[in-house]
């Protein structure tokens, strides 16, 4: 059973408020999500903010425009601490997904840790080599280029 993780820190220079009210309203994960991806919120009716137990539906095409369905559930929120999503249907055996903030003198720590299982045992470990762990890399990188973007560029 093959069981990878991946971990990235970044510095965000903004206050806990800001930065919770945008990463919990679901709707600003589409705004920090590579468009290649063909990411769309499929939900409708979602709330500005993320609550325990939320499901969210989402359509993605992560490989050669294949679309998936990807359905995810926040399985944990302590406001303005962290949250948890952790998908129920969709490409992979298991995934779960920690959003940790501590704030800090120059702004907030942001911490994801995702633990993920490729499905089809051997094989997929085999695609998370040749695949999966690049393309998860490459997603993420994505996303500190687009939060640094909306919180670390300079308004001078």
């Amino acid at each position: 059973m093959a069981f990878y993780q991946l971990k990235r820190v970044q510095l965000i220079q903004s206050d806990i408020d800001t930065l919770w009210n945008f990463i919990s309203n679901p709707a600003n994960l589409k705004h920090i999500t590579p468009e290649y991806m063909g990411f769309d919120i499929e939900s409708e009716d979602l709330p500005e903010v993320m609550y325990q137990g939320m499901i969210i539906k989402y359509n993605v095409s992560p490989v050669l425009r294949i679309n998936t369905t990807w359905v995810t559930e926040i399985s944990h929120v302590v406001h303005k601490k962290y949250f948890v999503d952790e998908q129920r249907v969709g490409p992979y055996k298991m995934w779960h997904h920690q959003h940790l903030l501590e704030p800090n003198d120059t702004g907030v720590k942001m911490t994801d840790i995702v633990s993920y299982q490729p499905p089809l045992g051997p094989i997929g470990a085999v695609a998370n080599l040749l695949l999966i762990k690049s393309k998860l890399n490459a997603i993420f990188d994505y996303r500190t280029r687009a939060l640094d973007a909306i919180f670390n560029s300079s308004n001078d």
